[in-house]
């Protein structure tokens, strides 16, 4: 009796799973139509804090391309249990220089890179280990006192400094904006990655504007964003309980 309600309650929230992410393509297809932009230059991202990896391999059996991860220990823990390779996740929460060491080899790109401390210790174990690594830069479009980033006006700067670092990659910008604030951080955000594009530093491609989570995905799409990161809305509200 007992295997069968287990039986019961993985075939249960699988089924939630797939059809969340279902519900979400759809509603990207449909944000997409509404700027003039294709579903198919926008990456959705499963957020995956707190997260089993059962219900993570869920979502990657219905064709999520990318996880991110938020904490350096939950990745070590549960990385090889995941039906995904190294180039399918992506660290997205704040990074201490001394984890790097932990996570370099099992990720294709750190999108919170916030300081350029942080570039350059990342540039310095990637040139220890032979490593490229990709980046995006984290940009404090709100310049809020709780999260980590460059502030609007200092990116330009810190794209140039951080493109001369050996082995990094800048691929574009992240950006975390105040909640209730409305689209006007995502014009911000939108305007600035525009203007990095324009720049055409090189090793600095800008071809990735991360912003857009779970309640406010369709408005950072028809701001431009590439990539989506979306926790509850695949996944459902976080367990109370730690993953393993």
């Amino acid at each position: 009796m007992i295997k069968n309600q287990c039986e019961q309650s993985d075939q249960s929230f699988g089924w939630e799973i797939r059809q969340n992410i279902r519900e979400i393509r759809e509603n990207i297809k449909e944000a997409a139509f509404s700027c003039n932009r294709s579903e198919q230059d926008i990456e959705l991202m499963a957020v995956t804090k707190t997260v089993v990896p059962e219900r993570v391999n869920v979502a990657l059996e219905e064709g999520i391309s990318l996880l991110g991860e938020n904490r350096v220990q939950e990745l070590c823990q549960k990385a090889a249990f995941y039906r995904a390779s190294r180039e399918k996740i992506h660290f997205i929460g704040h990074l201490q220089t001394n984890k790097i060491r932990d996570i370099i080899e099992k990720v294709s790109m750190i999108e919170s890179v916030d300081s350029l401390h942080l570039a350059k210790a990342l540039s310095l174990e990637c040139e220890k280990r032979a490593v490229e690594m990709d980046v995006l830069l984290q940009v404090n479009i709100g310049k809020e006192e709780t999260k980590g980033g460059f502030y609007e006006e200092d990116v330009l700067e810190a794209m140039k400094r951080v493109a001369e670092l050996p082995r990094l990659q800048i691929r574009g910008l992240m950006a975390i904006p105040p909640r209730s604030s409305g689209t006007l951080y995502f014009q911000k955000m939108q305007e600035l990655f525009l203007l990095c594009k324009e720049l055409k530093i090189e090793r600095a491609e800008c071809s990735v504007l991360s912003m857009g989570m779970s309640d406010d995905y369709k408005e950072a799409i028809a701001y431009g964003s590439t990539q989506i990161r979306l926790g509850r809305a695949i996944f459902g509200e976080r367990p109370a309980v730690k993953p393993l």
